[in-house]
C-alpha cells in the first residue's frame, strides 16, 4: 500500500488561532470510502468542509469502526535540534520521498528527500540555505531547516468481526469537538485505492517509524 500525506493549507491558521492542542486535545482518525479531494487540501479548514466532498466509511457486518473514527492514543509533541537529529544521512542506501536526514557531521541542517533513489558512495556538499537543494546519487535532498517538531503517537486499528469488513481509500485526521464545524482538520492519508480488512482482519494504519503522524521544520 502507497501512502501519499497531505497536509491541510489552513492547519498554520487553525495553529496560529490556537484551535489546536495536539497533546491536550482530542486528535481522531476517520476512515473515508471516497474523497472527492478538488480544493479542499486548500480550502478545508474544518471536518464539515472536508465531508462536504467525502463519504464516511461505514463498514459491513461487525467492522469495527465507530462514526467518527478512532481517538489517538500516547501523543507526544518533540522538538529535536538539527545536530541531535537520529537518522544521520548514508552512503549508498535507498530513500524514499519525505525521509529526513542529517549529516554524519553536524552542520546545523536537517534534508527532506524531495526525489527517491538510492545516495551516492559518498556524502554531497549540503547546502545551507533553506530551500537550497543538492543531487546524492539518485536522491535530491532540500534543505528544510535547523529542527524538527514532530508529532506523534500510537498506530489506530480497527478490528473486524467474522463476518464483518470494513473499507477505506482515505484517512482524515483532525481535532474533535464534538461538532464539525469547528473540529479543526490536520492532515490527509491518500491510501492509492480501496483497502479492505474482512472477517477477523485489523485495519491499521501505521505511522511513520521515524518520522511520526507529522514533522514540522523551523527556520
Amino acid at each position: 500500500m502507497a501512502v501519499t500525506v497531505y497536509t491541510y493549507g489552513k492547519l498554520q491558521q487553525s495553529l496560529w488561532e490556537a484551535k489546536i492542542n495536539f497533546t491536550s486535545d482530542t486528535i481522531k482518525v476517520m476512515a473515508l470510502s471516497a474523497y472527492t479531494v478538488g480544493t479542499t487540501q486548500d480550502t478545508a479548514q474544518y471536518l464539515s468542509d472536508v465531508l462536504a466532498a467525502a463519504t464516511e466509511a461505514t463498514g459491513t457486518g461487525t467492522s469495527g469502526y465507530t462514526a467518527g473514527g478512532a481517538t489517538l492514543a500516547s501523543k507526544t509533541l518533540v522538538y529535536t535540534a538539527a545536530n541531535s537529529w537520529a537518522t544521520q544521512r548514508a552512503n549508498s542506501t535507498a530513500y524514499t520521498v519525505g525521509d529526513v536526514v542529517r549529516p554524519t557531521t553536524g552542520n546545523g541542517y536537517v534534508y527532506q528527500a524531495i526525489v527517491a533513489g538510492t545516495s551516492a558512495g559518498s556524502a554531497p556538499t549540503w547546502p545551507t540555505v533553506i530551500g537550497q537543494t543538492v543531487t546524492d546519487g539518485g536522491v535530491t535532498w532540500a534543505c528544510v531547516g535547523r529542527g524538527v517538531l514532530m508529532l506523534d503517537a500510537a498506530d489506530p486499528a480497527w478490528t473486524t468481526g467474522n463476518p464483518g469488513s470494513l473499507t477505506a481509500s482515505y484517512l482524515v485526521f483532525y481535532k474533535s469537538t464534538g461538532t464539525d464545524s469547528t473540529s479543526p482538520v490536520i492532515l490527509y492519508w491518500d491510501l492509492g485505492g480501496a483497502q479492505v480488512a474482512s472477517n477477523g482482519g485489523a485495519f491499521t494504519p501505521q505511522l511513520d517509524a521515524g518520522e511520526g503522524l507529522l514533522t514540522m521544520f523551523t527556520g
